[in-house]
C-alpha cells in the first residue's frame, strides 16, 4: 500500500477511494492548485483531510457555515485527527485556548469562515501557524451565477497575496461551466488541475407529482418510511412552521428550520435532527448546506425550487452514504407564478434576468415527460446515454401522448390574434384569461374580449391550459421573451403549425399512481440486528454528545448486520472501521452481535443480493 491508501484505511477505515479522490489528493500533495467538482456524497471533504495528515504544517479550510465546521471537526476527532474551528459560536476563553493550540502547532486542520479570515492580525497568524495548504469548501458561493452567492467569499482572494506559495484547492458539489470559470478567476487559481466527477447519483430516485393536497401527499409518502430521516423544503418560513406543526400533530415529530427562528432555536432544531431525536425537518433553503448527515433517506420539495442547481444540491442531501434516497417534488403552476412574482419585485435588472432564465429551466425540468436523470445531467453538460434510468417516474411510468391539435390550435391562434395588427404581446396567464373568457379589467381595457379567440377555451380549467402552454414552449411552438414582462410569441414552427393545422401530440399530465422505485445501493442485511445496532450506536453517541453517524454510518452498521462479526479481525473487514474506532468501539459491537446470535440464527444472504 502507498501512503494515501494506508492513511485512508488506518484513519477512516476504507479500502477504496471514490472516483477522482486519489487524483485530486496527489495533485494537491504535489503543490498544484486544484479545482474539484464532486457531487454531494462524492467525498469532497476527504480530498483535503487526508493530505493534511501526510504533510507538515496546518491545512486551512474556508467554510461558510458554523454547523459544517462543528460537524466535520466532530468526525475528524472521532477518527483520531487533531482538528479545530474558530467561529462566533465560541466564547472568549475557548477561542483563546484554540488560538494557543494553533500557535503551538497542535492541529492538522483549522476550519474558519471567510469573514473571520479578514479580521486584524489574521495575516500574521496564518504565517505564524505554518499554513501549508488552503481548501475553499462550497466554492460556488464566490460566483454571482452560483445558486448561493455570498459577497464575503470575494475577499478570499486576499489569501493568495498573503500566502502566495501555498497550494489552493477549490471544492464544490454543483457548478455549471460558467460558475466553474468564475470560481477559478475570482480565487486566482494558477493553472489549476480541474477535476469534474459525474453528477449522476445512481442511488437517488426522482419523482414529480401534481401538488393537490400537499400535507396529505407528504403524510402518505412518510407513512411508509417511519424510521427514516428526511427533509421537506418549503418556500416560506410560514409554510415550514405550518407543515412541521401538522406533521407533529399527526404523530410524525418534525421541527422547522428557517431564518425567522432565533440562532438558539435553529441550533437546537438542527441538533435534534442530526442526533436522530427528530427524523423530519421542514426547512427553507437556509437549511442543509454543509450538514453532513449521511443517513437522510428522502428529500421532499413542498414548493418549486428557484433553480436546478439549488434543486440538485438539496436533493443531493439524501443518500450521502451511498444507500438509497428518494426525492419527491410537488409541482403546481401556482408555485411557478409565485416565483415569477418574487422575480418581478427584484430591483436589479441583471439579477432579474438571471433569475428568470433559471426559473424557466426549473419549470422545464418539472414538466418534462422524459428521463429526469437525463434532464438533470444535461443541465450540467453531462451526457446520459442509457435508454432508461429505471429510477425516475417518467422511466418507470412513461407519460402517454395524446392528440392535442385542437387545443394547441386555440392557444396558438390566441397568441396570433393578440399580436395581430401591431398589438403588444402578453404573458401566458393573460392568454389563458382570454381563452377562458375572463371579464377582468385588463381584458376589457385592452379590448381582448373582442378577439375571435375570447372564451373558446372554456372547456378546460386554467391549470390544464397552463400545462398545454408549457408543453408548447418546451416543444418550440411558442417562445417567451426574457425581459421584465415576459411575453409569449409564435415561433416560425408555431406559425407553420397554425397555418398547416398539423397534428400536435402533447404529453398527458402525470397521474397519481403508486410507483415502486428500485432502491439502488441497498445493502441487504438482518433488519432486526441492524435496528439493535442502531440503538446501541445512539446510546454511545448520546454519551459522547455527538451525532450517531460520528460513531458509525448506516452502511457500516448494515454491513455488520450482514456479516455478523464477533471478533476484531472480522470487524476490521467492515467498511468505515478505522484504527481509533476499532479500538474504542470494536468490542462493544462484537459483543452485541454475539449476544444477538445466542438468541437468533444467522440469515444467509446470496452473493448477488446487493
Amino acid at each position: 500500500m502507498d501512503k494515501l491508501q494506508k492513511a485512508l484505511k488506518a484513519t477512516f477505515g476504507y479500502d477504496e477511494f471514490r472516483p477522482l479522490q486519489r487524483e485530486i489528493m496527489e495533485a494537491n500533495l504535489a503543490g498544484r492548485d486544484t479545482f474539484a467538482l464532486l457531487p454531494t456524497g462524492g467525498g469532497k471533504s476527504l480530498c483535503f483531510q487526508l493530505p493534511a495528515l501526510l504533510r507538515e504544517g496546518l491545512t486551512l479550510v474556508v467554510s461558510p457555515l458554523i454547523a459544517l465546521m462543528k460537524d466535520q471537526v466532530n468526525q475528524l476527532e472521532a477518527a483520531g485527527v487533531e482538528a479545530t474551528f474558530l467561529n462566533s459560536s465560541l466564547g472568549v476563553k475557548e477561542t483563546k485556548a484554540r488560538l494557543a493550540g494553533l500557535h503551538q502547532g497542535r492541529y492538522r486542520l483549522l476550519y474558519a469562515a471567510p469573514e473571520r479570515l479578514m479580521l486584524d492580525h489574521w495575516q500574521e497568524n496564518l504565517r505564524a501557524w505554518n499554513v501549508s495548504a488552503i481548501a475553499i469548501d462550497e466554492a460556488h458561493c464566490i460566483s454571482e451565477w452560483g445558486h448561493d452567492f455570498r459577497p464575503e467569499y470575494r475577499q478570499i482572494a486576499k489569501l493568495r497575496e498573503w500566502l502566495p506559495n501555498i497550494p489552493l484547492m477549490a471544492l464544490t458539489a454543483t457548478a455549471t461551466e460558467r460558475v466553474r470559470k468564475d470560481i477559478i478567476k475570482h480565487l486566482r487559481l494558477r493553472e489549476p488541475e480541474v477535476f469534474v466527477a459525474s453528477f449522476n447519483r445512481p442511488n437517488l430516485s426522482y419523482r414529480v407529482i401534481p401538488k393537490e393536497q400537499p400535507t396529505k401527499q407528504i403524510l402518505d409518502f412518510i407513512k411508509s418510511r417511519p424510521m427514516d430521516s428526511g427533509i421537506v423544503y418549503c418556500a416560506t418560513r410560514a409554510s415550514s412552521d405550518r407543515l412541521a406543526e401538522s406533521l407533529s400533530e399527526r404523530g410524525f415529530p418534525a421541527v422547522p428550520y428557517h431564518a425567522g427562528l432565533t440562532n438558539n432555536e435553529r441550533a437546537q432544531n438542527q441538533e435534534l435532527f442530526i442526533r436522530d431525536e427528530t427524523r423530519i425537518v421542514c426547512a427553507t433553503i437556509a437549511f442543509g448546506m454543509g450538514i453532513n448527515k449521511p443517513n437522510v433517506r428522502w428529500v421532499i420539495h413542498h414548493d418549486l425550487p428557484k433553480n436546478i442547481e439549488g434543486y440538485y444540491q438539496e436533493t443531493g442531501r439524501a443518500g450521502r452514504d451511498g444507500l438509497p434516497g428518494d426525492c419527491l417534488l410537488l409541482f403546481s403552476a401556482g408555485d411557478a407564478a409565485k416565483q415569477t412574482h418574487f422575480i418581478d419585485e427584484m430591483t436589479d435588472a441583471h439579477e432579474q434576468q438571471i433569475a428568470r432564465e433559471q426559473l424557466r429551466l426549473m419549470i422545464g425540468y418539472a414538466d418534462c415527460p422524459t428521463c429526469r436523470r437525463r434532464e438533470l445531467l444535461h443541465y450540467f453538460a453531462e451526457p446520459y446515454t442509457e435508454p432508461s434510468c429505471a429510477s425516475c417516474d417518467n422511466c418507470l411510468q412513461p407519460r402517454e401522448s395524446y392528440n392535442a391539435t385542437t387545443h394547441a390550435q386555440k392557444l396558438l391562434s390566441c397568441v396570433y390574434r393578440v399580436r395581430q395588427g401591431g398589438r403588444f404581446g402578453v404573458g401566458m396567464n393573460h392568454l389563458i384569461e382570454i381563452l377562458t373568457g375572463s371579464a377582468n379589467e385588463k381584458i376589457q381595457r385592452w379590448g381582448h374580449d373582442q378577439l375571435s379567440t375570447y372564451g373558446i377555451g372554456k372547456d378546460l380549467a386554467r391549470p390544464q391550459w397552463s400545462a398545454i402552454g408549457r408543453d408548447l414552449l418546451r416543444l418550440g411552438f411558442l417562445a417567451q421573451d426574457a425581459g421584465q414582462f415576459p411575453t409569449i410569441a409564435l415561433t416560425d414552427l408555431g406559425l407553420e403549425a397554425l397555418k398547416s393545422r398539423r397534428v400536435i401530440m402533447l404529453s398527458k399530465p402525470v397521474e397519481l399512481k403508486k410507483i415502486r422505485v428500485p432502491r439502488t445501493g441497498e445493502i441487504e442485511c438482518d433488519e432486526t440486528l441492524f435496528d439493535r445496532l442502531r440503538k446501541l450506536r445512539k446510546r454511545l453517541a448520546d454519551e459522547r454528545s455527538v451525532p450517531a453517524y460520528v460513531i458509525f454510518g448506516d452502511n457500516t452498521l448494515r454491513q455488520m448486520a450482514r456479516e455478523y462479526p464477533t471478533n476484531t479481525d472480522a470487524l476490521r473487514m467492515i467498511g468505515g472501521m478505522g484504527e481509533k474506532k476499532l479500538a474504542e468501539f470494536g468490542s462493544v459491537f462484537t459483543n452485541e452481535v454475539a449476544a444477538y446470535l445466542r438468541t437468533y440464527p444467522k440469515v444467509n444472504f446470496s452473493e448477488h443480493s446487493e
